[in-house]
Parts: C-alpha cells; sequence; structure tokens
C-alpha cells in the first residue's frame, strides 16, 4: 500500500466527504448492499454511509495499509455484518470479494466529476488503496465468518445425526452412526439428558450398531453418557453389542462397568418395557 502525503490525504478525504451522498447512493445500488437490505434502502444507505464514513478516516490518515488504525475497526465491524449475512444466505467466498471491489466505481464516478480536478487524481489513488486494504480486511473477516458457519453448520449436523427416538412410554433411544468424537459425544449426551426430560423416560437407550469402531475413547464417551442419565434418575442401556466389538471391548479390557448391554435394538426394547412394567405376554 502507497502512503499519501498529509495534503494528498487531507484532499483525498475532502474529496470523498464532498461527494458522500453520491457515492453512497451508488454504493447502496450494488449487490453487496442490495443483496443484504433487499427493500431496506434506507438501511442500506445507513450501513454504506457508516462505512465510506470509516473509509474517508482512513484516507485522512494517509495510511490506506494500517490495519491497526480505529478507524479499520469500523470497517470490519461493518463488513462482517454484511458478509456473514450474504455468507449465510450462500454467498460465494470469492463473489463476496468481488463485490467489494466494486465499492471503487462509484467512487470513480463521483469523483470524476469534482470541479477541483487537480484534487482527483491524489483522490482516486488514495481512494484505491483504501478499497485495496478494505478487501485485504474482508478476506480476513470472511475467514473467521467461514470459521463460524463451518463450526455453526456442522454442530447443526450433529444435533441432526443425533435424533432422541420416543419408542415407548418411558423408553427413549438415540441411534448412533458413524464415529463418536468428543463433540459428538457432548451433543449426545445433552439431547439424550434433554429428551429423559421431556419424555420422563425410565430407560434411555444407546443403540451403537452404526458406529464401525469401538475403542478406548469411545468406551469411555458411552460411560460418561451412561453415568449421565443415571443422574438423572434413568437407567442407560447399550445395544448393538455385535461380536467384532465384544471381541474388541475384551481385547482392550475396557470395563462397561454394570452399564446394561444388550445385542440388538429389539432386545434392549424388550428389557426396557420389561423395566418400566410392561406385559410382553407368551409370544415374547
Amino acid at each position: 500500500m502507497s502512503v499519501s502525503s498529509v495534503d494528498q490525504a487531507a484532499d483525498a478525504a475532502a474529496a470523498l466527504s464532498a461527494r458522500r451522498e453520491d457515492i453512497v447512493q451508488g454504493w447502496a445500488d450494488l449487490p453487496l448492499f442490495t443483496s443484504v437490505f433487499a427493500g431496506q434502502r434506507d438501511d442500506a444507505e445507513a450501513m454504506a454511509g457508516l462505512l465510506l464514513d470509516a473509509l474517508i478516516e482512513v484516507a485522512r490518515s494517509g495510511r490506506t495499509d494500517d490495519f491497526g488504525a480505529p478507524s479499520f475497526d469500523t470497517i470490519r465491524d461493518v463488513l462482517s455484518r454484511v458478509t456473514s449475512v450474504r455468507l449465510r444466505a450462500g454467498g460465494d467466498f470469492s463473489q463476496i470479494v468481488t463485490e467489494i471491489s466494486q465499492l471503487r466505481e462509484p467512487i470513480q464516478a463521483a469523483l470524476d466529476g469534482d470541479p477541483g480536478a487537480t484534487m482527483v487524481p491524489a483522490a482516486l489513488v488514495t481512494a484505491s488503496d483504501a478499497i485495496g486494504s478494505m478487501r485485504v480486511a474482508a478476506v480476513s473477516v470472511l475467514l473467521g465468518e467461514s470459521d463460524e458457519v463451518v463450526a455453526r453448520q456442522r454442530q447443526e449436523l450433529l444435533e441432526s445425526t443425533t435424533p432422541v427416538i420416543r419408542l415407548w412410554e418411558g423408553i427413549v433411544a438415540v441411534p448412533l452412526i458413524g464415529t463418536l468424537d468428543s463433540n459428538r459425544s457432548q451433543v449426545v449426551m445433552e439431547s439424550l439428558l434433554n429428551g429423559i426430560v421431556e419424555e420422563q423416560a425410565q430407560v434411555a437407550i444407546l443403540d451403537i450398531t452404526g458406529v464401525p469402531m469401538v475403542d478406548t475413547l469411545v468406551a469411555q464417551h458411552l460411560m460418561k453418557t451412561a453415568m449421565a442419565v443415571r443422574l438423572m434418575g434413568a437407567e442407560c442401556v447399550i445395544s448393538g453389542i455385535r461380536p467384532q466389538i465384544a471381541q474388541t471391548i475384551v481385547a482392550l479390557g475396557i470395563n462397561l462397568g454394570d452399564i446394561t448391554t444388550r445385542a440388538t435394538l429389539s432386545d434392549a426394547l424388550k428389557y426396557g418395557l420389561t423395566q418400566t412394567g410392561v406385559s410382553l405376554g407368551n409370544g415374547s
């Protein structure tokens, strides 16, 4: 980024300020704002004005690459608010960066008609530098927003893949499919405990038929969940103990304590029905 002289910086800031209304109007018509504030022109202009005022402060300082300046805090805040909405609406990373680059066009159009023509070149250079810095700031914001979106989507996916099912009055189950890591284990525990409260369940079944592998870490997750279920006053039953998993548990020396286990979900349900006082009849 170039470093403008004090006079050039002042001229650039003055030119941008003098054409503030025109630039704000032009920005509010760009996809970066129309996609976020659809049908809300006043809001689009207010946000565009806030961003332009921060850009003017950056131009006035003459250090358009000074990301530690307070004015850049405002720029990052505005970009964060705008880009987060764009990302959540399915906006593409490169598309958003391109839309930020388009902010230069209304500035170019506004300053080309400035009566003080001798000031325009310096103003355009400084404004261009500032827009370039804004793109860099946007990339930083987008990376942070992308991480947040990925984390949120992953959490939603975990919650959607660990449903609590009401099998019978007083009996709930969570069918687990895939790897049971620490994050998912926490989601499973929270979902199951909430399900116990909502259904007033006496028996909670963890079905691991769809879990490809049980190691020491997975066993620890299961035991912690079973302990939490007991603290809620319910009994935890682990079903889906296939022969291979049983052999692995024995080979690893894993002790599931006095946790009730069953080979299939059906067997676990039968056990739960018995525990809740439901008679299965002679055909069981």
